[in-house]
């Protein structure tokens, strides 16, 4: 019997759900409220007989293992381990497991090692004594160096391959994200190199990935690892190994943009912080905030990049159920930068001055609008009432339904009458359209092409893989390639890169008289066309899981199986 089998049989879902919610018998069901999202009314479900849950209010499902995973922020593999530990469950040696659980086993262990390189080259080499005197320089203490595990990597072509080649193949090294190939045949390159070393880690304390910061002119200043086996982007806060204990004491989270923000503010005892890595905030990094903590204060940068990216966390936020507020430090100063100039004590009484997340989203969507023109306030108050009808609990919903009407001075019941009609809104798809266009995809185009400044904020959320066989992969191919080189987007190019059927489907979609869109809106569809394509994976990974079992091939099998659960967890996350 599987690892896996072995802890279905021995482990009782109920058990495991009633440590994050209390259950009651209902039927053959149990019903509690849902651990992953704010509700007054129970709608989670879980089935004994089945091993299954699920939430009729946010959607959430899947298995025992799903669920600690959620729960827990561990990997398909940690989740293994947490429950045969749990149970008293023997697990197997690492040659009997599945291949791509032994390929995640060698990049944690890849990691540890190339921690304790980098730990090395930071207290035991001359070029590491400089790197640590430039970040004493900078006021972090040795005390906060060594509590955050920093390191350095070496300002050399290839010094970690060299090192750890004779351990492990290039392959292995590449697939931990840690070397890249050379423009040669057989020749690597270090992927960090003359940087500090911030290692991210799992909340079980097991380092996951890198993040470095140049002490050179190199850019970028800031670099990540690569997606890899063991780390998907947006799907951690850094730091929150070390802080999830004071965020639940405290009943909220800092978030912050970087490695070096979250260290100024942990030495300084702000602990009850996080940092999403320089990335936009995600809907999934808001549910795992959720789990520590009903509100977040968004401490981004305050230059127009870090505005812009509190902006798209607000609507993610509310759509999480989670109270979002925002703090915009004075000078356009980073909380590293403001700290260091003014201390911590300031520094709290600005944390204690921020703004509602909601307010913030109305007058940035209101800014440069003349609210004296009639067109113009009916076009941002119906943008602010998309945001609106994002937010799941129906009485806070309410409530900034009123603050609305209250900004933008509106009746009441005439907002109400805008929500319904953007219920409603949009024409039906022809017969024509729906053959060429989702609905999503159709949506997405339209906010693309006719609301660049809403789709300049997510365009760094989009990726081309979404589109893949899509009919309009080739316009959004375009559109991702202009934003990347500055350049603005428009119909003219297209001509000589679509079909003239495709074009002409493109310019009937944006001829549609339909209501402006919002960022939120923006994200949903992105979601839903990710959710699309993580659908299409998985139809033929469960093709080829019929063919393998025909086939025997049980090692095969049980890496089709992982991929199988991993995307079925990615599409539980969306």
């Amino acid at each position: 019997m599987e690892i896996t089998e072995k802890i279905r049989a021995a482990a009782s879902i109920v058990e495991i759900a009633s440590q994050y919610t209390n259950l009651k018998r209902r039927g053959k069901k149990w019903v509690g409220l849902c651990p992953f999202h704010s509700e007054k009314d129970p709608s989670f479900t879980v089935d004994e007989d089945k091993q299954l849950f699920h939430c009729f209010g946010c959607g959430i499902g899947g298995d025992l293992f799903s669920l600690v995973m959620e729960k827990e922020n561990l990997t398909f593999p940690e989740a293994v381990r947490f429950l045969a530990e749990k149970y008293r469950i023997p697990l197997p040696e690492p040659r009997q497991s599945a291949g791509e659980v032994r390929l995640e086993e060698k990049i944690f262990e890849i990691n540890e090692k190339a921690l304790n390189y980098f730990k090395n080259n930071l207290f035991k080499t001359p070029e590491g004594h400089k790197a640590l005197e430039y970040l004493k320089g900078r006021q972090f203490s040795e005390d906060t160096i060594k509590k955050l595990r920093l390191g350095y990597a070496l300002n050399s072509w290839d010094a970690l391959f060299q090192t750890f080649k004779q351990q492990y193949s290039p392959q292995l090294l590449e697939k931990a994200g840690l070397i890249v190939p050379g423009q040669k045949a057989g020749e690597y390159r270090d992927r960090f190199r003359g940087r500090i070393i911030f290692p991210i880690f799992t909340l079980t304390g097991r380092v996951v990935a890198f993040g470095g910061r140049t002490i050179f002119e190199a850019q970028p200043k800031y670099l990540n690892s690569p997606e890899t086996q063991t780390f998907t982007k947006g799907h951690l806060l850094y730091g929150l190994n070390f802080t999830r204990d004071s965020i639940r004491q405290a009943g909220e989270m800092i978030l912050v943009e970087g490695y070096a923000d979250f260290a100024a503010l942990y030495q300084a005892g702000v602990q009850n912080i996080a940092a999403s890595m320089g990335t936009s905030l995600t809907p999934h990094q808001a549910a795992q905030i959720l789990r520590y903590a009903p509100r977040v204060i968004i401490n981004y940068d305050g230059d127009e990049a870090g505005l812009n990216a509190a902006l798209r966390a607000v609507p993610i936020c509310l759509a999480k159920g989670l109270q979002v507020r925002i703090l915009v430090l004075p000078e356009k100063l980073d909380p590293d930068a403001f700290i260091k100039k003014y201390g911590v004590e300031k520094y709290q009484a600005q944390v204690r001055r921020s703004q509602d997340g909601f307010r913030f989203l109305t007058v940035q969507y209101a800014r440069g609008a003349n609210l004296n023109i009639p067109e113009e306030k009916s076009r941002v108050a119906r943008l602010v009432i998309q945001e609106v009808m994002r937010i799941p609990d129906s009485i806070v919903r309410n409530e900034y339904l009123k603050k609305t009407a209250e900004y933008f001075k509106i009746n009441e019941n005439t907002l109400r009458q805008m929500l319904n009609e953007s219920r409603k809104s949009g024409p039906a798809p022809s017969q024509e359209e729906k053959d060429i266009f989702l609905p999503a995809e159709k949506r997405l185009l339209q906010l693309l092409f006719n609301q660049q400044e809403v789709a300049r904020m997510i365009l760094g959320e989009m990726e081309s893989d979404c589109f893949r066989g899509l009919a309009s992969e080739p316009v959004i191919r375009y559109v991702i390639d202009s934003h990347r080189q500055g350049q603005n987007w428009s119909l003219g190019p297209l001509q000589t890169l679509v079909t003239p059927q495709l074009l002409g489907q493109l310019c009937r979609v944006l001829q549609e008289d339909i209501p402006d869109g919002s960022i939120g809106e923006a994200l949903d569809c992105l979601n839903t066309l990710k959710k699309n394509s993580l659908q299409k994976k998985l139809k033929e990974i469960q093709r080829e899981i019929a063919l393998t079992e025909k086939k025997g091939d049980k090692e095969k099998l049980m890496s089709l199986l992982y991929q199988k659960h991993e995307i079925t967890r990615q599409i539980l996350m969306l």
